[in-house]
């Protein structure tokens, strides 16, 4: 588990399209199926890396309660299944389900979808406006496995409300996770 942050793909960049498998129910989505005309939450997790296992219950939490207030949320998995099994397809449906993810949870066979993000670990963050531009790219918080400091969503939420707004927020700071597992 090498420690890689994300990329920060320029803010405004226009969300890529993607058709993808949700894992959960089988059905294929498109970006413009799951967007919401208030902000879009795109992140890219897996089911092995620590670095997730340790966000997910605030991940949940955060969707929740922004659901009310129109914002869309979408997870994918790009990881090479493999030579890391325990991301294919099946048991990311068992993880969602446990977890009740209120969010699809797609799986990017060809890993196309990480690249046109330029997705770089796990979990990487997005939030798009309204019009699909980039607003936030980034951490969910200061939290990490074992740093003993508490889950909060901070940054995240902070990035929601200042989208929500209209609002630009300046403080962006990289997320930190697992290296997507390429091929």
């Amino acid at each position: 588990m090498a420690l890689t942050e994300s990329t920060m793909l320029p803010l405004g960049t226009k969300a890529p399209n993607f058709h993808l498998m949700d894992t959960v129910t089988g059905n294929y989505y498109s970006l413009d199926d799951l967007k919401s005309n208030k902000a879009t939450v795109v992140m890219f997790i897996c089911n092995h890396c620590p670095y997730v296992i340790h966000v997910n219950p605030e991940v949940v939490r955060i969707a929740n309660e922004y659901r009310s207030k129109g914002v869309s949320f979408v997870a994918i998995s790009s990881n090479d299944v493999e030579k890391y099994p325990d991301d294919a397809p099946d048991k990311m449906r068992i993880v969602a389900m446990v977890l009740k993810f209120p969010f699809p949870y797609l799986y990017d066979k060809r890993q196309e979808v990480a690249k046109a993000y330029d997705a770089a670990c796990t979990p990487d963050f997005y939030i798009f406006d309204g019009e699909m531009n980039l607003a936030y790219r980034g951490r969910l918080d200061d939290s990490r496995p074992g740093n003993d400091v508490g889950l909060t969503g901070q940054d995240l939420r902070a990035g929601l409300d200042a989208t929500l707004k209209g609002e630009r927020i300046e403080n962006q700071i990289p997320s930190m996770g697992c290296g997507i597992k390429w091929k």
